[in-house]
């Protein structure tokens, strides 16, 4: 703060401009809202542990507060929420799973109903896993977030799905995963081994042939895939209509299962950038799963998509390699000061900053082929 000392009668108060800030007069930093949210979404940790740790740093603060600032971050992040989930919609390929968590709902029977959390999981060129929110499990969910997407869409056989690819005219096309398929098969050797073990066999080789295949390029992966697996299929679909299934039994309905997928279980045979399976969408529920045994509820449709960004903006960044609590700190500093969104997307993100990657264990927990992409980024920059 200045003032002329010439002319007290007509001096002018001027002072410096108010630095921006992560949240409008909150009086957190960004290292501290990030740390929260992280150990919220990253850590799994409910309001109350926070609140522990906290306050054995000398630092008492209530859990409404921590979910406040939690839900104040993922309104300031909403921006780069929504691009991440337009680059997923550019994909050629989305890979998708959902998941049930409990709503607190005090029309409900009991106070609580199910929900769903939803991933959507991008290709290697789009590299963001991307959650969303729904009240139910209706198909509206899903179509409405795909609404504008074209191209291959990887999930189980949820009925819901059925619907969104015949609406979208053709533009989205179903790929089907034949690790649902082998769990239907792996089941039936309770009553039917022999039969069981045949076509667990023939899938065996199916994955090998993925194995074998891993370090390839999409081109040559493709034609090995055509080469061998696609003789293994041609013989085991000659077996299944020859074989005669009791219907009701574990091996009836692994074989029907089977037999409505076909057509989908095949297509992965159609471009070598496909995936035989959608564990990977599996994998994105894993942190709904452990989470929800430690915060047990959402509480409100609002708050579950709130924490659906700040969900998204975490598992991009283990999927990318990135260190999330250094990433989201720079983030909320960043973003008041006018920063592009683009230069803040994780992968992006990490170019400039390669002195935060993620941890040597997040390193080891990371899937082998999450981390050649993520080393193929940086090599090509």
């Amino acid at each position: 703060m200045y003032a002329c000392p010439a002319k007290h009668d007509e001096a002018k108060l001027i002072t410096a401009p108010k630095p921006p800030e992560s949240i409008e007069k909150c009086l957190a930093a960004p290292g501290l809202l990030a740390g929260v949210v992280v150990g919220k979404f990253g850590d799994h940790l409910p309001g109350y542990r926070m609140e522990d740790i906290l306050s054995r740093g000398g630092v008492n603060l209530n859990r409404s507060t921590l979910y406040d600032w939690m839900s104040a971050v993922a309104d300031v992040a909403r921006p780069l929420y929504e691009l991440m989930k337009s680059l997923v919609l550019q994909s050629k390929i989305i890979q998708t799973d959902d998941t049930s968590v409990k709503l607190i709902d005090a029309t409900a029977e009991g106070g609580s109903r199910p929900a769903r959390f939803w991933a959507y999981l991008g290709d290697s060129d789009h590299p963001f896993e991307v959650y969303d929110f729904t009240v139910s499990r209706e198909r509206k969910g899903p179509q409405e977030f795909l609404r504008e997407y074209s191209g291959y869409l990887q999930a189980d056989a949820y009925g819901g799905y059925d619907g969104i690819y015949l609406d979208s005219g053709g533009t989205i096309i179903e790929v089907a995963c034949w690790a649902h398929c082998r769990r239907y098969w792996h089941k039936a050797r309770e009553e039917d081994p022999q039969r069981a073990h045949h076509v667990l066999a023939v899938i065996t080789k199916l994955y090998k042939v993925e194995s074998d295949t891993r370090e390839l390029s999409a081109a040559a992966r493709l034609a090995a895939r055509r080469e061998v697996a696609r003789p293994l299929l041609d013989d085991l679909k000659k077996w299944l209509d020859a074989e005669v299934f009791l219907p009701k039994s574990l091996s009836g309905k692994a074989a029907r299962y089977t037999l409505n997928q076909w057509t989908a279980l095949n297509r992965y045979l159609e471009d070598g950038d496909l995936s035989i399976d959608n564990n990977a969408s599996e994998r994105a529920m894993r942190p709904v799963a452990i989470g929800r045994k430690n915060w047990l509820f959402v509480g409100s449709k609002p708050a579950g998509q709130r924490a659906a960004i700040l969900m998204s903006l975490i598992a991009t960044c283990k999927a990318n390699l990135v260190e999330p609590w250094a990433w989201l700190k720079d983030v909320l500093t960043q973003l008041p000061r006018g920063a592009s969104l683009e230069s803040l997307l994780p992968h992006t993100w990490l170019l400039s900053h390669p002195q935060h990657p993620a941890t040597p264990l997040d390193h080891r927990r990371a899937t082998p082929a999450g981390t050649r992409a993520v080393l193929r980024r940086l090599a090509c920059c």
